[in-house]
């Protein structure tokens, strides 16, 4: 998926559907492809006008969501006004996002927020969000600029969707200089990083509902996150 376009979901009989926002997770020999190898088919949902009744008509065709990476989430959103190192929002794609994010919830879809998405999914459970890491660490080693990613291995509570993944550690691709601070309703964090900043939450109770800070696109030898998404898609489709 691309970074103009917004999200990307999957459909699940032999291979289950997924919308996916950011067109950047397609192309994985770029290095921005979500990896669907495991048997999921990508559609891509593009910025447009949305609202709650556009979210169902397109989630009622799919089988799982996708919300990738992008611009900052407007700070108006969890109450704050932009710093001087926070992107100028993208209040469309804001309200496409938040749209499916909430009929994903409200219907159990099979869920994976990454970056962007996972601080989109934070903020829409009444979350908040750090503007700027480097005010809190010291250094911008989650996001060192360039298109340069930060790899780094990652703590994982076992006793998670998440843990039963990929175990207790995992190795992630960071380009982050936002990350979660408040954790909204209903999640849990399910990933730190060395220096405590979280890296992943999920969804309680949900199926499938896992938000990583980290780019999964980016790792080329572990498609576990993605394998678990199509997995829960497939198994969606088949009990309904």
């Amino acid at each position: 998926m691309a970074a103009s376009s917004t999200a990307s979901a999957i459909s699940a009989a032999a291979s289950p559907t997924l919308a996916s926002f950011s067109p950047s997770t397609i192309t994985r020999n770029t290095g921005a492809t979500v990896d669907f190898s495991a048997g999921g088919i990508a559609v891509i949902v593009p910025p447009q006008p949305f609202d709650a009744e556009a979210a169902a008509t397109v989630l009622d065709g799919l089988d799982g969501l996708v919300v990738c990476g992008g611009r900052d989430v407007d700070p108006a959103r969890y109450g704050q006004t932009p710093g001087e190192h926070t992107d100028e929002p993208d209040t469309r794609r804001d309200l496409l996002e938040d749209a499916l994010i909430a009929e994903a919830l409200r219907r159990d879809l099979p869920l994976l927020a990454i970056c962007r998405g996972a601080q989109l999914l934070n903020v829409h459970q009444g979350g908040s969000l750090i503007q700027h890491l480097p005010d809190v660490v010291g250094s911008h080693k989650y996001q060192v600029g360039g298109g340069t990613f930060t790899i780094g291995e990652l703590d994982v509570d076992t006793d998670s969707e998440l843990g039963h993944l990929v175990g207790d550690t995992v190795t992630g691709a960071m380009y982050h200089h936002q990350a979660i601070d408040e954790v909204g309703e209903g999640l849990r964090v399910t990933a730190r990083s060395d220096d405590g900043i979280i890296e992943a939450i999920e969804v309680e109770g949900a199926t499938f509902g896992i938000g990583v800070q980290w780019h999964p696109e980016q790792t080329l030898n572990d498609g576990r996150l993605f394998d678990g998404l199509i997995a829960a898609a497939r198994n969606a489709r088949s009990t309904q």
